[in-house]
């Protein structure tokens, strides 16, 4: 009987995290990126980047391209300050190189960001790709509520949708080898 409680004890403990609503694990590489309804970019150019056109949300497989990277980050993180140039930096190498211009598109959602924090990022770090709110954290909770800023990489196309090939926390110093990282994990020919 003692044992019989002690197995039972043991199985309430261990499925005390999922009765609480254990949070979720950030996207795993391997795995499909999660459905989420994404706000669509207020400007026509954050639109006509990402091949998007109109207002509302939008699904990750509706980007024009090959590979999308999506940066959570926060206009209060220092660590997203402070990349800040980085990634501006990434967006340019990609785009002054033919091979890869249009093929990877990147978008930054602000976990917790209003659309006018997201346009002070925007205009005090020179942001030139699309940023678009997550104010109520939506967005945040379905990749688990990971810390910033956070990098998502996803395969568009091939025989698994939204097929998520890069998943980690933190700033990339070597921009040039973080590119040749998204290039190399998502396959793209240069």
């Amino acid at each position: 009987m003692r044992k019989q409680v002690a197995v039972m004890m043991v199985m309430m403990i261990l499925s005390l995290p999922a009765l609480l609503g254990a949070e979720t694990l950030p996207p795993q590489v391997g795995a499909s990126l999660p459905d989420m309804k994404i706000q669509k970019p207020a400007d026509s150019a954050g639109l006509k980047y990402l091949g998007l056109s109109g207002s509302g949300t939008f699904s990750a497989d509706q980007v024009k391209a090959q590979a999308l990277m999506i940066q959570i980050f926060s206009l209060y993180c220092p660590y997203c300050q402070k990349d800040a140039p980085n990634m501006n930096r990434f967006f340019s190498l990609m785009e002054a190189n033919p091979r890869l211009r249009g093929k990877i598109k990147i978008l930054g959602i602000g976990a917790g960001n209003t659309s006018f924090e997201v346009n002070t990022f925007k205009k005090k770090y020179k942001v030139e790709f699309p940023l678009v709110p997550d104010a109520d954290f939506t967005i945040h909770k379905i990749i688990g509520e990971v810390r910033t800023p956070y990098f998502i990489v996803v395969k568009l196309g091939g025989p698994k949708k939204r097929e998520v090939v890069y998943s980690r926390l933190g700033a990339h110093e070597d921009v040039e080898a973080f590119l040749a990282e998204v290039v190399r994990l998502t396959g793209i020919q240069q």
